[in-house]
C-alpha cells in the first residue's frame, strides 16, 4: 500500500480532534444539539488551519446514520464514505476551476432534487472567491432559500472579495491561526503515536516556519522525516529550513551585546563560510532579541523551546532595555531594506554595525559580558568648536575605521549655533480680556472677544479680518482692508452684528469701512503666535543636544523650513483660547 501523507493521514474526523478553533466548534455543536442549523455556512481562514475540514466534518453531523449531532459515530457507511471523499451527496466544488456562469447553473439544476443516500444535499465550494460575478449572481436566490434538503458550505481564504449580498446570506465562522504552542504540542503527539523520535526545539522550528498552517506543519514534519532518517532533530530541521545553528546565533548575539565590533563581523564572517541565509540570519537575531525583552518585562513569560531558558536570562541580565529596544527597531528598519543592499552579506552587516553605532555611549556593557576595549583618546588644552557640518572636509566627514562609542554629550556645551539661528521671541504680556458692556469695545480687546464669540463661517472670517475703530451708542465701525473686501457680505454682516448683540444684551449695528486695520487684527495676531511657535521650536531644535550631536557626526544639515509646531490643548490655551 502507498504511503500515505501525514496531514491526510491525521486529518481529523470529529470536533474533539480539531486543534484549536474552540470558538467555531463551540458554535457548531450548540447548533446542532439544539438543531438550529443554517442553510449557510461561510468558513474562512487562511490556508491549512481547517476550513475543508470542518465542512466534512459537518456534512458528517448532518448525515450520520445515527442522527444529526455533534458526535458522529463515524462507524456508520454514511460516515465512512464521507471520511474517504466518495459520499454521493457530499458535493464538492474547486471554484478555482469553475469560475464561468455555466459550471454554477449546471450545479444548480440539481438543487431541487432529493438527497440520493443522506439526509441533506451538502454543497461544499471550496476558493469560492474565485467564482465569477456572474456565477455570483446565479448563485444568490439559490443560496438565500435553497430546499430544506440542501446545505451549502462555502469556504475561502479571502472573504474580501466576496460580494456584500454573498455574505448577508451566509453565517460566518473565521478560523484562526494556530499558534506556534498548539501546533508544537500536535507534532509531538503525532509523532508519539507514529512511533517516531522528535526533539521539541526541532518541532517549534517547524511550527514557526508553518506560519499557523496545521497543513504546512505536517507537510515540514514530513520533510523532517526524511531529511533526518525516522528522526526529527533541531540540528537537521535547522539545516533543512535553512535556519542558524544555534551556538551559531549564541556567538553573534553574546558579541552583539557585548558591543564588540571585532566580534560581530567574525561571527558574521563564520556564518558566510557556512553558507548561512544573512536575511534569515538577521530574522533570528530579531526574533532572539524579542525573547530576550520578553524575559526581562516578564520572566515567567518566556518557554525554554530550544532548552536555552538560562542562556536567554543571562542574555537579558546582561543587556539594557533601551539597547534591546534600539537594536529592535533598526534590525526591522534594515530588513525592510535588505533588498537594496549590494548583497545580502553587507546588509547583515551594515544592521549589526548601525545597531552598535547607535549605542547610547552612556549605557556600557554589563560586566556579564565581554567589554570591548576603546582607544584612547588624548585630550589637550580646552575643547575646539568643531567646524559647522558644511564647511568641514571631507577627511574629517569620513567614518572611523573601527565601530567605537558616540562621543558624550558633554561637549556639546561648547558647540555654538549658526549666526543664522532665528532669535527667541519677546515674552508675551498679559493678555486682554472680552468686553463685558459694548462700550469698552476696541481694537484692544476685539480679539480676545471673537474668542467667546460662537461665530463660524464667512462670519467669522470677516471678524478676523477686521478692526473695530470706533463705537457710537449702539453702533460699532470697523476697517476692513481693501484685499479683504470680498467677505463683507450682508448676510456674513447680519451674523456678526447678532452675535455681539446676544453677548453685550443689546442690538448692535455694524458699519463696515474699506480701510486699513490701524492695528494688528484677529487673523494676523493667530498668524504671529503660530509663527512666534515655529521659531521657538526651531531654535530649541537646534539646540537640542542629540540634534546637535547626529548634525556633527554625521555632517548633517538642519531644513528649518520643514519644522512645523503641532497644535496642542496647551499651544491653543498660549492663543487666548
Amino acid at each position: 500500500m502507498s504511503y500515505q501523507v501525514l496531514a491526510r493521514r491525521w486529518r481529523p474526523q470529529t470536533f474533539e480532534q480539531m486543534v484549536g478553533q474552540e470558538h467555531v466548534l463551540r458554535a457548531l455543536v450548540n447548533a446542532l444539539g439544539s438543531n438550529r442549523l443554517h442553510h449557510a455556512y461561510l468558513l474562512t481562514g487562511t490556508r491549512g488551519v481547517g476550513k475543508t475540514t470542518l465542512a466534512r466534518l459537518i456534512a458528517k453531523c448532518l448525515n450520520c446514520e445515527q442522527g444529526v449531532s455533534a458526535t458522529p459515530c463515524g462507524v456508520c457507511s454514511a460516515c465512512r464514505e464521507i471520511a474517504d471523499g466518495r459520499f454521493v451527496d457530499l458535493l464538492e466544488v474547486d471554484a478555482a476551476s469553475r469560475t464561468k456562469v455555466e459550471d454554477t447553473r449546471e450545479l444548480l439544476e440539481n438543487v431541487l432534487y432529493a438527497p440520493a443516500r443522506g439526509r441533506y444535499k451538502v454543497y461544499l465550494i471550496d476558493e469560492v472567491h474565485m467564482l465569477s460575478g456572474h456565477s455570483f449572481n446565479a448563485l444568490l436566490k439559490t443560496l438565500e432559500e435553497p430546499p430544506p434538503h440542501v446545505k451549502f458550505l462555502l469556504a475561502t481564504t479571502d472573504p474580501q472579495k466576496l460580494p456584500a449580498t454573498v455574505l448577508s446570506r451566509c453565517l460566518q465562522l473565521h478560523l484562526r491561526n494556530l499558534s506556534p504552542e498548539q501546533i508544537t504540542d500536535h507534532l509531538e503527539r503525532i509523532l508519539a503515536a507514529e512511533g517516531l523520535e522528535g526533539e521539541r526545539a526541532g518541532l517549534w522550528q517547524i511550527a514557526i516556519a508553518a506560519q499557523g498552517s496545521m497543513r504546512d506543519a505536517l507537510s515540514l514534519t514530513d520533510q523532517a522525516i526524511a531529511h533526518g532518517g525516522g528522526k526529527v532533530a533541531a540540528a537537521t530541521v535547522s539545516e533543512m529550513l535553512g535556519y542558524v545553528e544555534r551556538e551559531q546565533l549564541r556567538v553573534l548575539l553574546d558579541a552583539l551585546l557585548a558591543a564588540d565590533a571585532s566580534r560581530v563581523l567574525g561571527a558574521v564572517e563564520s556564518l558566510a563560510t557556512q553558507g548561512a541565509d544573512c536575511e534569515r540570519v538577521l530574522a533570528e537575531v530579531l526574533a532572539e532579541l524579542h525573547r530576550i525583552a520578553l524575559v526581562q518585562a516578564v520572566p515567567a513569560a518566556i518557554e525554554s523551546v530550544h532548552g536555552d531558558r538560562e542562556q536567554t536570562q543571562a542574555w537579558a541580565s546582561a543587556a539594557t532595555q533601551a539597547d534591546l529596544q534600539l537594536y529592535y527597531q533598526i534590525g526591522l528598519q534594515c530588513r525592510r531594506d535588505m533588498p537594496y543592499a549590494p548583497d545580502a552579506r553587507s546588509g547583515l552587516e551594515m544592521a549589526l554595525l548601525r545597531m552598535l553605532a547607535f549605542r547610547p555611549a552612556s549605557a556600557p556593557p554589563s560586566a556579564a559580558l565581554p567589554t570591548p576595549t576603546a582607544p584612547a583618546r588624548e585630550v589637550a588644552g580646552p575643547a575646539k568648536k568643531p567646524d559647522p557640518p558644511e564647511t568641514r572636509p571631507p577627511e574629517a566627514r569620513r567614518a572611523p575605521d573601527a565601530v567605537s562609542p558616540l562621543p558624550a554629550p558633554q561637549v556639546l556645551e561648547e558647540v555654538s549655533l549658526p549666526e543664522t539661528s532665528p532669535e527667541l521671541p519677546p515674552e508675551p504680556g498679559p493678555e486682554p480680556v472680552a468686553p463685558a458692556a459694548l462700550a469698552a469695545l476696541d481694537a484692544t480687546n476685539w480679539a480676545a472677544l471673537l474668542e467667546i464669540l460662537p461665530l463660524a463661517g464667512m462670519a467669522r472670517s470677516l471678524a478676523m479680518h477686521a478692526l473695530p475703530r470706533e463705537t457710537d451708542g449702539t453702533r460699532v465701525v470697523l476697517d476692513l482692508s481693501a484685499g479683504h473686501a470680498s467677505l463683507a457680505s450682508a448676510a456674513a454682516t447680519e451674523r456678526l452684528a447678532g452675535a455681539l448683540a446676544a453677548h453685550f444684551g443689546e442690538g448692535v449695528d455694524i458699519s463696515l469701512r474699506t480701510a486699513e486695520p490701524a492695528g494688528e487684527t484677529p487673523a494676523a495676531r493667530e498668524a504671529r503666535l503660530i509663527e512666534e511657535r515655529r521659531v521657538s521650536a526651531v531654535l530649541r531644535i537646534e539646540q537640542d543636544p542629540n540634534v546637535r550631536l547626529l548634525l556633527d557626526t554625521f555632517a548633517g544639515r538642519l531644513l528649518r523650513d520643514s519644522i512645523r509646531p503641532v497644535e496642542t490643548p496647551a499651544c491653543a490655551a498660549e492663543r487666548g483660547n
